[in-house]
């Protein structure tokens, strides 16, 4: 879906149309959760800072977010796409891949159930998606980002080497800002120069999702389409309301993030043996850090002390954190994964192999 979150706004309300809107808090600690494309014409755009968004657009306007709203249209999309398979993998509320080798309608080609999902989207739900066709997962997400807003865009297999070389290692699946820059201190900018870089050269500098790099760069994704997932962590965060660096402070503001954490897995029946300290500073540069242990992550009295563990290896003092997050990943074995998918009884969200949290 294009700007999902503003879009499903600006329908609802006729008279934001056409003005630059951002979904989430003005405040000064507030982050923008969407982006009109109005506003993104100013270069706003999500994950950034509502003060620096209301710089770069003083005429922006926010609303808060409907999230109840927004999980009903995903839902009512979904129904359009079970129209033509029942092979569909969501990656969020507003994106998922489809496999349609085999189709409901007997639709030859695929760029046609493209363009009738847009067609059927617009029709019936009064927004605008775009598509991405081709012969595999990580072509078909390039190509449904490639031109945006209304876009429908195919790579077939002939043409896909050659479009990949074109492509900025920005636009590739699972390239964040923090990858991007390494690259490009390696002078890797464009598909071409990745494809050139040898896969023992990839995955000493990036570790073993260079594999993965290396076969992007070579047109090459065997994952399947999966109409289920299998949940791999669960994670929260909190945006501070002040920068703090003093040690107390910030143990109380770990506490609180140990305690949501906790509850929410319990409630998604949730076991991992991975935890995952994240910490974003006053200027907005991230890290992570992590501890991996024999037993079972699931309680406040085994969290809480991992956490300050690795909240030591983190210099605070001289550089004030604005966020802290923790996440339980790394399920051992397949029976705690299927009892977490139980407990949701809801689609996954795709968890891929990479930084998330770059």
């Amino acid at each position: 879906m294009d700007a999902f979150y503003a879009s499903v706004e600006q329908r609802d309300h006729p008279e934001l149309r056409g003005k630059p809107i951002a979904v989430g808090h003005a405040e000064e600690r507030g982050v923008v959760a969407a982006a009109s494309y109005e506003a993104r014409k100013f270069g706003v755009r999500s994950a950034m800072s509502s003060q620096k968004a209301k710089r770069l657009c003083p005429q922006l306007v926010f609303i808060p977010g409907r999230m109840d709203v927004y999980k009903e249209v995903s839902r009512q999309i979904h129904e359009i796409f079970h129209e033509y398979t029942d092979i569909i993998e969501p990656i969020s509320l507003d994106e998922a891949f489809l496999d349609v080798t085999e189709n409901k309608p007997g639709i030859a080609l695929a760029v046609d159930i493209a363009r009738e999902i847009k067609a059927k989207v617009r029709e019936r739900l009064h927004l605008v998606a775009s598509a991405g066709v081709s012969y595999n997962k990580f072509l078909a997400k390039v190509a449904s980002d490639y031109r945006k807003p209304d876009g429908l865009c195919t790579i077939h297999p002939d043409q896909a080497l050659d479009f990949i070389a074109r492509l900025p290692v920005e636009s590739f699946w699972g390239v964040g800002p923090v990858t991007a820059k390494r690259m490009h201190e390696l002078g890797i900018h464009n598909g071409a120069q990745l494809r050139a870089c040898s896969q023992e050269m990839l995955r000493r500098t990036f570790g073993k999702v260079g594999a993965v790099y290396y076969d992007f760069a070579r047109g090459i994704d065997l994952r399947p389409v999966e109409a289920v997932r299998v949940r791999k962590s669960i994670g929260c965060e909190r945006t501070l309301e002040r920068d703090i660096s003093v040690r107390s402070s910030v143990i109380i503001e770990l506490y609180h993030v140990a305690q949501e954490l906790v509850r929410r897995l319990e409630g998604k029946g949730f076991r991992g043996n991975t935890l995952t300290l994240k910490i974003k500073f006053h200027d907005f540069t991230q890290i992570t850090r992590c501890i991996t242990q024999d037993n079972q992550l699931t309680d406040l009295a085994t969290i809480l002390p991992l956490a300050k563990q690795l909240l030591r290896e983190v210099d605070y003092e001289r550089h004030p954190i604005r966020l802290i997050g923790l996440s339980v990943s790394n399920p051992r074995s397949e029976d705690d994964g299927d009892k977490g998918r139980r407990g949701s009884g809801q689609w996954e969200q795709l968890s891929f192999e990479f930084s998330d949290w770059e």
